[in-house]
């Protein structure tokens, strides 16, 4: 599956659209990590136990989005994006979503 943030993918056509292609996952953070986390803050940095668990999360997310795509029959995603959104103290949602099309090489 093409990913791209573009709107064209070089060397091919987009033939059909066939919509809006989405995965998502809700991340808690761990008491654990909060602790870590809070003890770093004191003396400023990046926190390596967020930075894992974000990257996990958007990665989760792009799996999904890519399974919805295949699901319609699609070759490529373009204009992939992704949005984060707190759903409560300590929980965040993150968003993968772009246009699911199909190709034909040029």
């Amino acid at each position: 599956m093409i990913v791209s943030t573009g709107l064209e993918i070089a060397g091919s056509e987009i033939v059909e659209v066939l919509g809006v292609a989405r995965g998502n996952t809700i991340r808690a953070k761990h008491v654990g990590t909060d602790i870590i986390a809070g003890l770093r803050n004191i003396v400023g940095g990046e926190v390596p136990e967020y930075t894992k668990l974000m990257a996990e999360a958007r990665e989760q997310a792009n799996d999904r989005m890519i399974r919805n795509a295949e699901s319609m029959g699609a070759d490529a995603i373009i204009g992939m994006h992704f949005t984060t959104s707190m759903i409560t103290q300590g929980a965040a949602e993150i968003l993968a979503y772009g246009t699911a099309v199909r190709l034909q090489s040029k």
